[in-house]
């Protein structure tokens, strides 16, 4: 698609600043307790409240670290891609970590970071699970989704048809054996929706289409209005 398209927002800005607002707490929380107890501290251990918050402040942290090394393998893999990183969803909380703008389409991207086997189950009678470790963790796919129906409706809004495709795009989180581990030779799917590594997604965002390099720009400049940078809290 030529030249390098511009980049636009701080991938996993948001979660960052909820990481750091959490451990200011957790400090103010620390530093809050009698003096007695500070000079026990090595005696004691942490109170139920701040164990809460330091096991928060983890997951935003992990989970900000993971936006922003997904950012970092994108920009190096797909150099011809636009992308808008950590932007709100009009009239909710939640944020979409990272849009991008490739030949085929537009690509809602949503970076988890989780250990353990991730497969899609498919029973006679009911709907799909997404298991990853065992767990049930459908309800990612229902986040995803409300994700690229917004999308959608920027789009439509705006006069455009361009595809909008959805992934759940999965990094290992820290630790000396953590790994995802996702079928070898195949791409999952749930729905429409695809699950992979980094990888997959950077050889997806390259492969041909229909929208040029003007095109998505136009297409990301219309909505980075209509998905402003999620607040820093």
């Amino acid at each position: 698609m030529g030249s390098r398209p511009p980049i636009e927002g701080v991938a996993g800005a948001s979660a960052r600043a909820e990481a750091e607002r959490l451990r200011e707490r957790r400090r103010e929380s620390e530093a809050a307790r009698s003096r007695v107890v500070r000079v026990l501290r090595l005696l004691l251990a942490p109170s139920a409240g701040e164990q809460r918050l330091a096991a928060r402040e983890r997951r935003w942290a992990d989970g900000a670290r993971g936006e922003e090394l997904l950012a970092e393998a994108l920009a190096e893999r797909c150099p011809g891609v636009a992308f808008l990183h950590d932007r709100r969803m009009p009239g909710s909380r939640a944020n979409i970590d990272h849009i991008a703008f490739a030949p085929s389409g537009v690509h809602v991207i949503d970076a988890k970071r989780y250990s353990g086997r991730i497969r899609v189950t498919r029973p006679l009678f009911g709907s799909p699970r997404l298991l990853i470790a065992g767990r049930d963790r459908t309800g990612l796919i229902a986040g995803l989704e409300r994700q690229v129906a917004a999308v959608r409706g920027a789009l439509a809004e705006i006069g455009e048809t361009v595809p909008v495709h959805g992934c759940l795009c999965f990094l290992p989180p820290e630790g000396l054996f953590a790994e995802v581990e996702l079928p070898a030779f195949r791409t999952p799917r749930m729905g429409e929706h695809r699950l992979c590594c980094s990888r997959r997604l950077a050889r997806r965002l390259n492969e041909p289409g229909p929208l040029d390099a003007a095109g998505a720009l136009h297409i990301r400049a219309e909505l980075s209005e209509r998905f402003p940078a999620a607040r820093r809290r």
